[in-house]
């Protein structure tokens, strides 16, 4: 699934500085995906939506929705993604690509199908101030969000790397224009009007990417809920990264002193949401870093060092793509690590003026510092995660995606009953801990390689 970085590697060997800039300007935004560019879209939204939208608190609701229709919507589809993703590598690796587009065409409709069954009688009942168009356009937004985060699958295996960064251009800018048109006539309704077609044009022209790159005689297909066809271990692990990334927020949100009621069940936190949402700018750099390094330096000697196995060639030869291998993890998750290092100073640095640009007091400081901390540990065990993965490693990726959520309640619990001061040590404190039980993982599969590796064939 790293043929977009293959594709990326062909600007570095220009060997200039456009070249470089492109390329990791290309891997910053297709790693981000939808949800780095909706917090900026969401943010923009809001700025031009101040004074314009009445009643004000509208503009908050919006905002608060969308941030919900995120967080359903991942944990929603986190059973899935991975293991789907290992489908279609299987799929790929066995020469069976024709069973791909129509088990995508399957798992986009059970998922749909699942929003519709469970947001109708949700919003029916949770929603008694709302307006019907409001309650529709949560459900749609909700099923619109879920086949987004399916079809991010494919991203990172296509090599049509502009396509892929104009369709996320032409998405986000039709959501916030459209949402900007709607707002004065609609208010509420029209900012999640504009959010849900904008994202629906998203969806259509991932599918339509999809589509060009895939074909097969069948239109619908459900093979991967056959046993065996989706790895249980694998569903543990989206979903456990997914609740472990959010569950912090949640306690925020829902504990009396620093959470208050929005709409219906909806609740936000003044005090924590805006910070932790604008540190999770600061990965885009550390994501291209991401993508260039982990899925093409590594991902070009670890298919070396297996082909070498399979193919019986010579032990100094396989013992030599193993350090090749070994090498460009510690440089791939080294490099990771530096550039959001440098991120974190940045945000050390200009944080102030930052927070005084968009009107926010300097009470936010202690809590952006330590949140771009946790955000840049988050993007660290992403790059772990996925080596892990290469290497199937499913047991160790079961621990850290166990053991993520688990201290996270852990150390937010803390921090809540600690105080203001400690606010946002929690995440930070959980991302630290997993990072480090990651790296001893890693390094204990790394130094027995070669042995396993043998050893199960």
């Amino acid at each position: 699934m790293a043929g977009i970085g293959f594709e990326l590697r062909k600007l570095l060997k220009k060997q200039t500085y456009i070249g470089l800039l492109q390329a990791y300007a290309f891997a910053g935004i297709i790693s981000s995906g939808p949800w780095v560019l909706s917090i900026i879209g969401i943010m923009l939204i809001g700025v031009m939506s101040i004074g314009v939208v009445v009643p004000k608190v509208a503009v908050a609701q919006f905002q608060v929705t969308v941030t919900y229709l995120f967080l359903i919507s991942l944990i929603y589809t986190g059973c899935v993604q991975l293991s789907f993703t290992r489908f279609v590598a299987d799929c790929v690796f066995r020469k069976e690509e024709d069973a791909i587009l129509p088990n995508f065409n399957g798992l986009l409709l059970v998922t749909i199908a699942g929003c519709i069954l469970v947001g109708v009688p949700f919003v029916a009942f949770l929603f008694p101030d709302q307006t019907p168009l409001y309650r529709l356009l949560f459900v749609m937004g909700l099923a619109v969000m879920s086949s987004i985060w399916i079809a991010t699958v494919f991203l990172t295996g296509m090599k049509h790397y502009r396509a892929i960064v104009l369709i996320f251009f032409l998405g986000y800018a039709s959501t916030t224009l459209l949402a900007f048109l709607l707002r004065r006539a609609l208010g509420l309704e029209g900012l999640l009007l504009g959010f849900v077609l904008g994202h629906y044009g998203l969806l259509m022209g991932m599918i339509w990417l999809v589509y060009r790159n895939y074909h097969s005689n069948r239109f619908i297909a459900f093979d991967i809920w056959k046993p065996g066809a989706m790895l249980p271990s694998l569903m543990v692990a989206g979903l456990g990264f997914n609740l472990g990334a959010w569950v912090d927020k949640l306690m925020f949100w829902y504990y009396p002193l620093t959470g208050q009621a929005v709409t219906g069940p909806l609740h936000s936190s003044v005090i924590y949401d805006f910070p932790i949402f604008l540190s999770y700018l600061s990965v885009i750099p550390g994501m291209a870093v991401f993508l260039v390094r982990i899925e093409t330096d590594f991902v070009e000697y670890y298919v070396k060092f297996y082909d070498a196995v399979r193919d019986g060639a010579t032990l100094d030869y396989i013992e030599r793509m193993r350090n090749h291998m070994v090498y460009y993890v510690q440089r791939g998750l080294f490099d990771i690590a530096k550039i959001q290092s440098i991120a974190v100073l940045v945000t050390l640095a200009l944080g102030g003026s930052l927070l005084g640009m968009l009107g926010m007091s300097d009470l936010y400081l202690p809590l952006l510092y330590i949140d771009v901390v946790g955000a840049a540990l988050q993007v660290v065990l992403l790059g772990i995660l996925n080596v892990l993965f290469y290497l199937d490693q499913r047991r160790s990726v079961v621990v850290l995606t166990v053991m993520l959520p688990v201290t996270n309640v852990m150390f937010t619990a803390l921090s809540l009953a600690l105080g203001a001061d400690w606010f946002g040590y929690g995440f930070a404190m959980a991302m630290l801990l997993t990072v480090l039980t990651g790296l001893w993982l890693l390094n204990r599969k790394l130094e027995v390689l070669e042995f396993e590796t043998f050893m199960l064939q």
